[in-house]
């Protein structure tokens, strides 16, 4: 299994970073230019990503103000979770993780774990951004 995570510190309280966090409509603004096709409730979003795939996911846990994964509804080219961990820190603010676990072949590891590294960090970013 290929983990690709990337971590950020938002100045908002842990309930306010879990409440965006929670809703699969909120995620749009953290997608980057090559995903189009956007379509998404509280639970499921579907997209796609320029010259790679349809993808579609539906949240499969939440623990309130510790984490959300979400699963692929489609059957999809590798195995894939995406979970979002929110930690309290001690000064008020909130430190949000987003993990990516994908069981990559070699090959496909050689493939994709770049973009997907550069996928997590791009959407941590604009989280901080968005939240302040």
């Amino acid at each position: 299994m290929t983990i690709i995570e990337s971590a950020v510190e938002i100045n908002l309280p842990i309930e306010k970073v879990y409440a965006f966090l929670s809703d699969l409509n909120n995620y749009q603004e953290l997608m980057p230019e090559n995903i189009y096709n956007w379509s998404s409730t509280t639970n499921e979003a579907s997209f796609t990503i320029q010259n790679m795939a349809k993808l579609a996911i539906k949240i499969s846990s939440r623990i309130e103000n510790q984490e959300i994964i979400a699963l692929p509804t489609e059957k999809p080219p590798f195995d894939i979770e995406l979970k979002w961990t929110v930690t309290a820190n001690e000064n008020g603010s909130t430190t949000a993780k987003h993990i990516i676990s994908a069981d990559l072949n070699m090959m496909m590891k050689m493939l994709a774990a770049g973009p997907l590294q550069k996928l997590v960090d791009y959407q941590t970013q604009k989280l901080k951004e968005i939240l302040g």
